[in-house]
């Protein structure tokens, strides 16, 4: 068995996870944008990894996220304790339907829309991190941008603490392959109505590098 994976959506999200680690064991791959890519491309370096008979002990989605104001302020550290496809399932005139609600038989559902990171290694995670914020991660296809769509979101996942687009397809793709999952996030940006003027990437990549060094 070999050390930890960790992906990222972009290049400079890896080389932020890169410049703050301390264990030499830890693989780090850019796969791309979205639940999706970043879940196939996350699939098949498990099973490379696999098939070399080198699997790697666990997988972590890390990189910069939006925070919901008043859980995660910019330039916070979040250790997600569970990966929520916000945005999987159906419109109706009563409102937003999750898809582990519209009645399929549970085969079809895999997880269901809520994928439960690894205990323990939250644990480790949030040990190693005292001052970061815990709580789940909401994963999306599309960046939340209006007042109205923020307050539905913060309806539908209360405890949520922030979102981003990758991490439910890289738990989806380790719950697969039994390999122990987490995210972890830095806050670039409130969620909120979109104002690029109020990113703030490097401080957020900044404090990804920070929080590399609990990876190990």
């Amino acid at each position: 068995m070999t050390g930890l994976l960790v992906v990222t959506a972009v290049p400079a999200e890896a080389d932020a996870v890169r410049a703050g680690l301390t264990d030499a064991t830890v693989t780090v791959a850019p796969v791309g944008v979205g639940p999706a890519v970043a879940g196939a491309a996350t699939a098949r370096l498990l099973a490379l990894a696999e098939a070399a008979g080198r699997p790697y002990r666990a997988v972590v989605s890390a990189g910069v996220a939006g925070g919901f104001a008043g859980q995660a302020a910019v330039g916070d550290t979040v250790v997600g304790t569970a990966s929520i496809a916000a945005d999987l399932g159906a419109e109706s005139p009563d409102g937003f339907i999750p898809i582990d609600e519209l009645g399929m038989p549970p085969a079809l559902l895999g997880g269901g829309s809520v994928v439960p990171a690894d205990p323990r290694l939250v644990a480790t995670l949030r040990a190693a991190l005292p001052r970061a914020t815990s709580g789940p991660v909401l994963t999306v296809s599309t960046v939340t941008g209006t007042a109205a769509s923020t307050e539905a979101l913060r309806r539908r996942h209360p405890e949520a603490v922030a979102e981003a687009m990758e991490g439910y397809g890289v738990a989806v793709a380790a719950a697969q392959a039994g390999v122990p999952f987490a995210e972890l996030r830095t806050i670039s940006n409130p969620i909120g109505p979109r104002d690029r003027d109020a990113w703030r990437l490097r401080e957020a990549l900044t404090a990804l590098t920070t929080a590399a060094s609990a990876l190990r």
